[in-house]
């Protein structure tokens, strides 16, 4: 039996339905790509007042774009981002290509944007931590991202996006030796 997700997940295409509906049991709303209907934006703006949003879009320009737009005009969404090595196929990146078990993980580890930006983390917590400014910084910001529940973006992104999200400094060093340790197994 299919876990079961209260809110309407909100995704871009019957493909990306498809594959969450394998995932978890939901109502989806389609999106069809950017080009969001005044009847889609009503129905998502309705629904986010009695059941609750999450925003569930491909891991890549066009994705972020329709998740902004989505939350600019419909607040308290939640998000869930699936890592984008997850995501892709053949080249082709999409929700519809990642594994079940990669949905369910993503959509476990919702964030709600928070209103008022909180300045908890800064550039310098991002230096310490690898997270830019070397070679491998990329890397390791897709891999904290995933722990993390925030999605795969560059480092000014990256940065909001733990301001943005509600993530804690305990969530952060958490996630941040638990990446270290996956590190060192690849080492050794």
């Amino acid at each position: 039996m299919l876990d079961r997700i209260k809110e309407v997940i909100v995704v871009e295409g019957k493909d990306d339905e498809a594959a969450v509906k394998k995932a978890v049991d939901c109502e989806i709303i389609i999106t069809h790509g950017f080009g969001i209907n005044a009847e889609t934006f009503k129905r998502i703006e309705k629904v986010s007042k009695t059941q609750g949003i999450i925003i569930f879009t491909d891991p890549d320009y066009a994705g972020e774009q329709i998740r902004n737009r989505i939350q600019n005009r419909v607040k308290g969404c939640k998000h869930a981002f699936l890592d984008r090595q997850e995501a892709t196929k053949k080249g082709d990146v999409g929700i519809e290509n990642a594994s079940p078990s990669a949905i369910r993980e993503a959509l476990f580890k919702v964030r709600t944007l928070v209103e008022e930006e909180v300045k908890l983390f800064v550039q310098s917590d991002l230096v310490l931590a690898d997270l830019i400014g070397n070679d491998k910084a990329a890397d390791r910001r897709a891999a904290m991202g995933k722990l993390l529940g925030i999605g795969y973006c560059n480092a000014k992104q990256f940065l909001n996006r733990l301001n943005r999200y509600g993530v804690t400094r305990a969530e952060f060093a958490s996630a941040l030796e638990i990446m270290e340790k996956e590190e060192s197994l690849w080492i050794d």
